[in-house]
């Protein structure tokens, strides 16, 4: 981050300087005790667990300043800025350094796909264009108003990635990030059990077009039967992606070469071949709403496909590892039931001689729980996956969907991962496909690594 007077912050936040030197520079910001440095802010979270207020001394031994809900000791002296909730304060520090920018920022969101969706676009504009990307899904009330505070006078676009789960949050990241562009992907049940409806989801993502302007421009995936609702509706431009006829942007004559997807797209006044280096039809319709940003941004159709072909799946999102024997899809960060079926299509899609998914737990689902693991079953089933291993009680109902479509699915359920990875040794066989997927708490990355640690040996 550009250098920042703690007077100056104190100043944009709205708090008070108790005590310090005015003029220290701040270089960095931090909310992990664990990650300060010389010249950080440490930002305390009161958490529903843990005040980070209790780590303020010990970490004051290697920053240079902090934030702070109380007063400070009397035998302080570096700058502590009292405020009134530091998490808003950080959001308001977010907000001030972004406005010291001219620079074009786009949004990402929707119920799937939004950090793979990120890296794709940012992949479309990276030759020709210096682009500012969100780390991993810092997405959040801490990790967007963070990644702001990240960005540098040599960048020229913003791809920021912005995730909420209850009502209200879409506006406060709105206020941080304001984007002038925007990606809505997908409206589906991740979080549903806090927002109650699809229909709710949507009117709160929506909120991203906070601060849009006539000239601003939404996209939207025109396949999905809610966010189509919304074009040709608002006072800015919209535009759609997808495989529908009517899309703006739209894919025909999809193929696999290799670990490689070819395809064709039909876009205003243009039919290009593009090429990009994953797997999955989610991933063409990735590469369109990528295609589409980067063109609104003034880029060249051929800049726009070698941007493409650089783009690379994130840290255990569909990241395919090719073993001794056997081929891995550690899509093990998060999970929900469109991104699961979704994983489910990449590793059918995939040849192998056996098909194997290793399914945890989807949370957050609420009273739609049972029916939606069961829904993902049936998924399961009826694509022909030859072989479940499930994690967890609710992830019991995603066995019970795939039997019920198709009773030659091997389905087994176990309590925890060391179950489940004893017996996923005894199913793996040369040539075979492994998928593995559950929701974050479910720590299913431990399943991913231990296969790769197995066929390392």
């Amino acid at each position: 981050m550009i250098p920042l007077k703690v007077s100056e912050i104190a100043k944009a936040v709205g708090g008070t300087l108790l005590c310090g030197n005015p003029d220290i520079e701040i270089t960095s910001v931090a909310c992990d005790s664990r990650e300060v440095k010389d010249g950080t802010l440490f930002v305390p979270i009161r958490g529903e667990k843990v005040d980070a207020h209790k780590f303020i001394e010990d970490c004051l031994k290697n920053c240079s300043a902090t934030f702070t809900e109380y007063d400070a000791p009397e035998n302080a002296e570096k700058p502590y800025i009292k405020v009134e909730n530091t998490l808003t304060a950080l959001q308001a520090l977010g907000a001030y350094y972004r406005s010291r920018f001219d620079i074009k920022i786009i949004g990402v969101t929707g119920s799937v796909g939004k950090t793979s969706t990120k890296e794709m676009i940012a992949a479309a504009l990276s030759q020709g264009s210096n682009v500012f990307k969100t780390k991993g899904n810092r997405n959040s009330q801490i990790g967007l108003p963070l990644t702001m505070l990240d960005i540098m006078p040599e960048n020229e676009t913003a791809v920021i990635e912005m995730g909420m789960s209850e009502f209200g949050e879409m506006e406060r990241l709105c206020a941080i990030a304001k984007p002038s562009m925007a990606v809505m992907t997908n409206i589906g049940t991740a979080h549903i059990e806090n927002l109650g409806s699809r229909e709710n989801i949507m009117s709160e993502k929506f909120k991203i077009t906070g601060n849009f302007t006539k000239d601003s421009t939404l996209f939207l995936n025109g396949d999905d039967e809610l966010l189509v609702t919304l074009y040709g509706k608002q006072d800015f431009k919209t535009v759609t992606f997808g495989f529908g006829e009517n899309c703006d942007y739209r894919a025909e004559n999809i193929c696999v070469n290799g670990m490689n997807t070819i395809f064709t797209l039909i876009g205003k006044n243009e039919t290009e071949e593009i090429e990009i280096p994953t797997l999955g039809e989610h991933n063409v319709k990735n590469a369109l709403a990528a295609f589409a940003v980067a063109k609104a941004c003034g880029l060249s159709t051929e800049v726009i496909k070698a941007g493409l072909l650089t783009y690379k799946n994130a840290p255990m999102r569909q990241q395919i590892h090719k073993l001794d024997g056997c081929t891995l899809i550690d899509d093990s960060y998060n999970a929900s039931p469109d991104a699961m079926k979704v994983s489910l299509d990449v590793l059918k899609s995939i040849d192998a001689t056996k098909r194997i998914a290793v399914l945890a737990n989807m949370l957050e689902l609420g009273d739609y729980a049972e029916s939606e693991h069961f829904s993902v079953g049936e998924h399961l089933g009826e694509i022909g996956i030859d072989c479940v291993i499930c994690i967890g009680s609710l992830a019991e109902n995603i066995a019970k969907g795939a039997l019920s479509k198709n009773k030659n699915v091997t389905a087994k359920c176990f309590a925890d991962n060391a179950s489940a990875i004893s017996y996923l040794k005894t199913q793996i066989v040369d040539g075979c496909a492994i998928l593995v997927k559950g929701s974050r708490s479910m720590h299913t990355e431990e399943i991913s690594k231990a296969v790769i640690a197995d066929k390392s040996k």
